[in-house]
């Protein structure tokens, strides 16, 4: 049997990012290169599994109990996210954490110091991944990914071990919110779903953040600048100057807990045209609204100085807030899951999401689907690591969820 450190370093080393420019389903065809790899896994443990045509891995264990109890999903996706590179990773692997500064060896000086990220002292004596400093590590979502296969693992491998019918989805492009847009709920087949996509340890969410994205193209006019004066005008400098009309205290890093954000994520550009890119957040619908229309006004403003067409927005809505989906079902899927964690000696935090995850869009589609944590930290850069330790209580719950699922 295959340990889950070994299963999580398999995943990582496949190269899974996922293209926003792309239209694609999936965004990039070298997704495909693990999930068809997760599906002949899961054939070759004997499991019922299928990959389809927009990148879906579906997956079932059929029942072994003789009472009819609700089938429960597990889904994780396989993409990284666009940020930072997800090819070549060289993953350092640290026994017995001693609480010290972990150096980043692929960059000289750069480290994983506990004065910037003090989480890391409350896994001393574990051990834990780190990326090298050169790209992301992947832990989101890959250890979600080998948490599901190291129980679906446990359960082919135990007989004895009574359950219902289960249900395990693989997905791709969730970095760019799109992950289950074509995602057959029907064909999947579960009652209640979890999707192991969370950080720390213990974390257990049923809220997350509406979202949008918002692109603003800015059409400047080159002018020589010789002979600029009164007829140029620069794309690069109107981008800055939208980006100061935007509220300063909606910027994530002046931002917690249930407070929403408007976050920039890219600017591209030179004198003659201009794009920018920002992601907009809010748990409050309402609010999320507002932030929307602020961007709004913020360009209408910008066509009224520099002229119509200046600038041009495209707004587009990707996730709600499953909290309204999810929380008639409070006393199924989320007390089982606390249940499960405390079984698993882990302490239950339920907290909102301050991302967004499948779980969203698949409980609008009418599958419940709380998120549970996979035990990574940092994700999205070169600072992201996870502990071996949280994958294999990630793992611990996961069967828990479905023994509790199985009783009466």
């Amino acid at each position: 049997m295959e340990n889950i450190l070994d299963r999580f370093l398999r995943y990582v080393a496949v190269d899974t990012q996922s293209n926003e420019e792309s239209e694609a389903q999936p965004s990039e065809a070298k997704e495909l290169d693990l999930l068809r790899m997760l599906r002949d896994e899961l054939l070759a443990m004997g499991v019922e599994a299928t990959l389809d045509e927009y990148g879906y891995v579906m997956a079932s264990i059929p029942s072994n109990v003789e009472e009819k109890v609700p089938a429960v999903g597990f889904i994780a996706h396989v993409d990284t996210a666009p940020d930072a590179s997800g090819k070549d990773i060289k993953p350092q692997i640290i026994s017995n954490y001693d609480g010290s500064p972990i150096a980043l060896k692929g960059v000289p000086g750069l480290m994983l110091d506990p004065k910037d990220f003090p989480e890391l002292l409350d896994h001393k004596g574990e051990t834990l991944i780190t990326t090298d400093g050169t790209t992301l590590l992947g832990a989101d979502d890959k250890a979600g990914v080998a948490e599901i296969m190291d129980a679906v693992q446990y359960i082919v491998t135990h007989p004895e071990f009574k359950h219902g019918e289960i249900k395990v989805g693989f997905t791709p492009d969730e970095e760019i919110g799109r992950g289950v847009v074509k995602f057959d709920v029907n064909r999947f087949g579960a009652d209640f779903g979890y999707t192991m996509d969370g950080g720390e340890v213990g974390e257990l969410e049923f809220e997350n953040f509406n979202a949008a994205s918002a692109v603003v193209k800015i059409q400047g006019r080159n002018v020589h600048p010789g002979y600029a004066k009164g007829k140029m005008l620069n794309a690069i400098l109107i981008g800055q100057e939208l980006i100061s009309l935007l509220p300063v205290n909606q910027r994530p890093e002046y931002t917690q807990d249930y407070e929403g954000f408007l976050h920039i994520v890219s600017f591209k550009g030179t004198v003659e045209e201009a794009s920018l890119t920002w992601i907009v957040r809010d748990h409050d619908r309402a609010k999320f609204g507002q932030k929307k229309e602020t961007v709004k006004r913020c360009c209408d403003f910008i066509n009224d100085k520099y002229g119509a067409g200046t600038a041009t927005l495209t707004l587009k809505d990707q996730y709600y807030n499953m909290r309204e989906m999810v929380e008639p079902h409070y006393d199924i899927v989320i007390e089982k899951a606390v249940k499960a964690m405390e079984m698993a000696g882990v302490k239950p935090r339920i907290q909102p999401i301050r991302g967004g995850t499948d779980g969203a869009n698949l409980s609008f589609k009418g599958l419940p689907c709380p998120n549970i944590f996979a035990g990574g930290l940092n994700f999205h850069g070169k600072f992201e690591w996870v502990p071996v330790e949280s994958m294999q209580k990630a793992s611990a719950v996961i069967l828990n969820i479905i023994k509790l699922y199985a009783q009466k």
